[in-house]
């Protein structure tokens, strides 16, 4: 069963404060159930990313880097992922309408 992943999904939060994260959304990041995720506010959105491994780290200073290489590729990286969200979101009022 294949299911798409972009599209919003409704989830419970209990009394506590806890959302579960879809199967498929944890299936496609590599969310352990249980395990841990980054959460925080980004421009208004609440974000959840995966914490990586010690095993998805190894290697991330190896090789010739000059200082701060890696990092200004997440940040290039992130601000992709940035644009691409806009545009889906962009997309989907145009579908869906503003609301007004």
């Amino acid at each position: 069963m294949s299911s798409n992943t972009s599209e919003p999904t409704v989830v419970n939060v209990s009394g506590k404060g806890q959302a579960t994260i879809p199967k498929p959304l944890r299936e496609k990041f590599g969310i352990e159930a249980p395990g841990e995720v980054f959460i925080y506010e980004d421009e208004g959105r609440i974000v959840v990313e995966p914490v990586p491994t010690l095993s998805d780290l190894h290697g991330i200073h190896a090789g010739d880097h000059d200082p701060g290489e890696v990092l200004a590729e997440a940040r290039d990286l992130r601000a992709a992922d940035r644009e691409r969200e806009e545009r889906e979101a962009d997309e989907l009022v145009d579908r869906h309408g503003d609301g007004d």
